[in-house]
């Protein structure tokens, strides 16, 4: 356990991989300050971290800006990372209780798609944030951040049935805007670090295809609109929501023709980033500390999108529907992580199987069928 007067910015606080983070964070013992512009989340999931973790009376104020529990352990404020003022406010008021220990940065936009179509925009919201972020963090003298990246940073891999390792090419072979921002982020972060004479620490954690929910089912992925991912999509067939599901493609040189991922329990990758806050802490021996560390976050093991959707059909206890479409432009055949470096430079691998990532996605969305919204 750390200590409680450890207080972690988190970026983007209020998303999926975000909001499940917070929990890992507070039950290890951190307190943390949340920042999300709400663009793509609902504040509705720090309540539910709030009753997981057992906090008392977190609120959120009427006109909804801000908010926390008695103890301050988990504080909300309402601001747009692009907003340099606005997120200056939040540094500004933290500085006099001793500021920030680190930060984990989630907040930007993500669906590969959208990123095609309105690329401008994502070259400015996702780099913009982090731009300001990093310039605020230096001022202010918080010089540990843990960055959310991506897989999506390799591209096409020039062998595909290889798992992709931390040395491989990046930044090549990437089919879209998203990841390209994402890449370019870890070259800023790369350059930032060299220009610091090694005095910041910085994790970047490279996730491969997150899956399921909080194991309570209070918490899980909650998508506005059409699902971009494969499983939340496969849950809203489940419940009723969508009458079933595309599977792009079964002509792949695979077992059952359809493309293989590495997908990987969110509490598993929320788990993650714990870890690396520790392998960065030089108060706790941490051995990443002062440096510049990548890391893939996956599990080495491979699904195809059918045994997704079989495995979904288990934890629900009747078959998906589901229909053969066309490959999608850009998928390739296998895609998967090798996550040694994590394990042995800072501890971490996956604990959860396939089963429990569909039995909680289930959980989740059979008690939430609408996602956060309140009837």
């Amino acid at each position: 356990m750390v200590q409680q007067q450890q207080r972690i910015l988190v970026t983007g606080g209020c998303g999926y991989i975000g909001s499940h983070t917070l929990v890992s964070l507070l039950s290890g013992g951190y307190s943390v300050v949340v920042v999300d512009n709400l663009a793509n989340s609902s504040c509705e999931s720090l309540h539910r971290v709030s009753k997981i973790c057992s906090l008392s009376n977190f609120t959120i104020n009427t006109d909804g800006t801000s908010g926390q529990d008695t103890d301050g352990r988990l504080v909300f404020r309402k601001v747009d990372c692009c907003n340099e003022s606005s997120l200056r406010d939040v540094f500004t008021e933290f500085q006099e209780h001793g500021g920030f220990n680190a930060a984990i940065h989630f907040a930007g936009l993500k669906a590969v798609g959208e990123s095609k179509i309105i690329p401008l925009t994502y070259y400015d919201v996702n780099i913009g944030a982090t731009l300001d972020l990093l310039s605020l963090m230096e001022e202010y003298g918080c010089k540990s951040i843990v960055f959310s990246s991506s897989a999506t940073v390799y591209g096409v891999a020039k062998d595909e049935k290889a798992k992709l390792k931390e040395c491989d090419e990046v930044g090549v072979t990437i089919t879209n805007c998203y990841g390209r921002t994402k890449f370019m982020i870890e070259q800023i972060l790369g350059d930032f670090h060299v220009s610091q004479s090694k005095e910041w620490s910085i994790a970047i954690l490279r996730y491969f295809n997150p899956v399921g929910a909080h194991p309570s089912g209070k918490m899980g992925e909650d998508p506005h609109g059409v699902p971009n991912n494969l499983m939340p999509f496969v849950a809203q067939v489940a419940v009723g929501r969508r009458p079933h599901v595309t599977v792009f493609g079964n002509d792949y040189d695979t077992p059952d023709g359809t493309g293989i991922r590495d997908y990987l329990h969110v509490m598993d990758l929320a788990d993650g980033h714990v870890a690396a806050l520790r392998h960065l802490d030089d108060s706790s021996s941490g051995k990443g500390y002062g440096k510049l560390n990548t890391f893939n976050l996956g599990t080495g093991t491979g699904y195809s999108v059918l045994d997704m959707v079989e495995a979904m059909g288990k934890a629900v206890g009747k078959p998906i529907p589901h229909v053969i479409g066309p490959r999608r432009p850009g998928d390739v055949t296998i895609y998967m992580a090798d996550p040694s470096k994590a394990k042995e430079e800072m501890g971490w691998e996956a604990k959860r199987n396939l089963d429990d990532m569909c039995n909680d996605l289930w959980r989740w969305q059979t008690l939430n069928p609408n996602g956060y919204l309140k009837e």
